[in-house]
């Protein structure tokens, strides 16, 4: 089961979409699998920092930045965006995997090169509360630069969403 999260509820098919960010590809639908899909319980124009450790992760890392926490994941999200937060009403579709391919399995990606029609829509609820169930830190931070500098030097596993609609990116 896969899954695609979106602030519209009565999506009856999902047609494959040129994405910006992969202008060689052809249209695609995207979804994502269990383990990451927490990453995408936010609004989705919130930008948001992920992480996590890996068996990779050195005992430096682990310290420096989850020694205070027995969660599994940690989400990073702007305190501007904490109102919005609290406010968007989400939905999941649950897709089949059968035409699914991974397309990044770091981020848990899958793309579906034809029409797909979900099995089941339900409302989300509390973010915040879905994301506690999750078993995920929810970090409210003034700014997600010092992450975004630091994570890409770090041997923890990252993923940053939307970014370009933080603080860091409007400055320019």
């Amino acid at each position: 089961m896969l899954y695609h999260f979106s602030e519209e509820k009565h999506i009856e098919v999902f047609v494959p979409r040129k994405h910006p960010s992969f202008p060689d590809r052809p249209p695609m639908v995207w979804a994502i699998d269990k383990e990451r899909s927490p990453l995408y319980l936010l609004p989705r124009d919130c930008p948001r920092i992920g992480f996590w450790a890996t068996p990779e992760t050195t005992q430096s890392d682990r310290e420096k930045y989850l020694h205070m926490t027995s969660a599994q994941k940690i989400m990073a999200v702007e305190s501007g965006s904490l109102d919005q937060i609290q406010n968007t009403k989400l939905f999941r579709y649950s897709l089949s995997d059968d035409h699914f391919v991974m397309m990044d399995e770091g981020a848990g990606y899958y793309v579906s090169y034809e029409t797909e029609v979900p099995l089941k829509v339900e409302e989300v609820g509390s973010l915040l509360d879905e994301l506690v169930q999750e078993r995920i830190e929810i970090r409210i931070v003034p700014s997600l630069q010092p992450l975004y500098e630091q994570l890409p030097t770090s041997t923890l596993h990252y993923s940053m969403i939307r970014m370009r609609n933080s603080k860091i990116m409007q400055r320019d």
